[in-house]
């Protein structure tokens, strides 16, 4: 499963794990990933998605039946 939110379309980074003596090698940064279950009052069931913390503030901020009508009014659900 790709590391990507369906919400905020966060992915993987990529940049470099610096030392102490300034050396540097490749790393990657991972968005910060969490399921989380929501409640559809409209349709009577749950739905797990796979979203950032930002994404969560998102939906607090505007609920989740806002957020998955726009997903599905641009056809990424």
């Amino acid at each position: 499963m790709a590391r990507v939110c369906i919400v905020t379309k966060k992915r993987p980074m990529v940049g470099n794990r610096v030392s102490h003596a300034n050396n540097k090698t490749k790393r990657r940064f991972l968005p910060n990933l969490q399921y989380r279950r929501f409640w559809l009052e409209e349709q009577k069931r749950w739905v797990r998605l796979r979203i950032t913390n930002a994404a969560l503030r998102t939906i607090d901020k505007l609920g989740i039946e806002t957020v998955l009508a726009d997903l599905h009014a641009k056809g990424e659900l």
